[in-house]
């Protein structure tokens, strides 16, 4: 791909699934952040043209400008592309204004370090079982047998969802925002999706009548600007919930296994006290970015590297290319497990930051130093099996074979 290539010409398709699985879109990003930054990608007869914006101050703008950048038309770029999200203005996520402060400062109570405590001690328990569980096997499918576990059942003990249907609603949350498969259809997964808020709305009808200490029982009780939620709101928020409290945490710790495995010499180098476990985690999140973009529209027309985006453009903001910035970041496309400062934007920046965060940090410390005591060496076997989407990245599917660290018995 060369410097002189034209924007219209470079051959990508970023609303298709199988273009961000490509080896190469490191590459392609690269380029843009060179050459096109604000890029305008083209539309075709049945989809409007979008704009990508690939460079870490261009995305950090977006984030910043809440006003100019709205959400309540979608926040992703299949739900802009398809029209607008249905849940515009009653999810928190694509809720925009007073209404989104209000919700989320409720909401924040319930995620805060302190509110967090025990189920943090929880998480560790489960890490460390899980990964027991991994070493005693010797060779795993690290994705399905660690990682779709602790975020899947920490959401759900947290939202109050009873451990027999959890299996059943880590099928559809995969199957909502990517897929294992790339000839998934766009109605698989608006079915998969409207059977999580199906099963939602069952379940807060119950706990409203049986209210109890978990998410939705207080989704069902707050008053947000004076007035109760309605029912499609409590159920929206339990499916936002749902898939943000899964999907992160999940792909970011296989992605960091798959790292360990192909980057050997950092995971020694953690192992032997080189690099500390929180200093790590974050560059874990850089390196994997598994939320690859942000969508917005733009409330008013507004000028970004030299192109004017009008109103109500589609505005898409890359963290996995942000990521890895060159102008953010000294030797972007180096894991150092030691990178400090590390002000990557997996979790987003702003008034949209992730709210589950911490739980997200978390989630991925607790197994990270689950492998750090139990595993010596950790040997890849095959190659990873992708996830399909253009929101998500990861995988589904990681053979590893995890040797037992020294002094523990396979």
């Amino acid at each position: 791909m060369s410097p002189s290539t034209s924007a219209e010409d470079l051959g990508i398709d970023l609303a298709d699934p199988v273009t961000l699985v490509r080896s190469d879109l490191d590459d392609v990003f690269r380029h843009l952040r060179r050459e096109h930054p604000v890029f305008l990608h083209p539309g075709t007869a049945t989809r409007p043209a979008f704009w990508v914006l690939s460079r870490y101050d261009d995305v950090l703008s977006v984030y910043k400008d809440a006003a100019t950048f709205v959400s309540h038309r979608g926040n992703m770029l299949t739900s802009l592309l398809d029209g607008g999200d249905p849940a515009g203005g009653r999810l928190l996520a694509v809720t925009d204004g007073p209404r989104h402060t209000a919700l989320r400062a409720k909401l924040l109570k319930s995620f805060a370090p302190r509110s967090l405590q025990r189920v943090a001690d929880r998480v560790r328990r489960r890490a460390d079982e899980r990964v027991a569980a991994a070493v005693a096997l010797g060779t795993c499918d690290f994705a399905a047998e660690v990682a779709e576990d602790i975020p899947m059942g920490t959401i759900c003990d947290l939202l109050g969802v009873p451990p027999s249907d959890r299996a059943g609603l880590l099928r559809l949350s995969k199957q909502a925002l990517s897929s294992d498969d790339a000839d998934q259809t766009a109605e698989d997964a608006w079915l998969a999706r409207n059977d999580i808020l199906l099963y939602f709305a069952e379940l807060a009808e119950i706990r409203r009548a049986e209210p109890r200490d978990d998410l939705i029982s207080t989704l069902a009780s707050i008053e947000v600007e004076g007035a109760v939620l309605t029912e499609d709101e409590i159920v929206l928020n339990c499916y936002g919930l749902l898939l943000a409290g899964d999907e992160t945490s999940r792909l970011a710790m296989s992605g960091a296994v798959w790292t360990f495995a192909r980057h050997p010499e950092q995971w020694t180098a953690l192992k032997e006290g080189m690099a500390q476990l929180p200093t790590a985690v974050e560059e874990l999140l850089r390196w994997t970015t598994p939320a690859m973009h942000v969508g917005r529209t733009a409330a008013r027309d507004v000028e970004i590297g030299g192109r004017t985006i009008r109103a109500g453009d589609i505005v898409t903001a890359w963290n996995l290319s942000a990521n890895r910035d060159e102008a953010a970041f000294t030797n972007p496309d180096v894991l150092d497990l030691t990178r400090s400062p590390n002000r990557h934007l997996t979790f987003g920046y702003g008034p949209h930051f992730c709210l589950g965060a911490y739980l997200a940090r978390a989630e991925i410390t607790a197994v990270v130093d689950a492998l750090l005591r139990r595993v010596g060496e950790i040997e890849p076997v095959g190659d990873p099996e992708p996830v399909y989407s253009t929101f998500l990245r990861g995988y589904s599917g990681l053979n590893v074979r995890l040797g037992p660290a020294a002094g523990m018995a396979r």
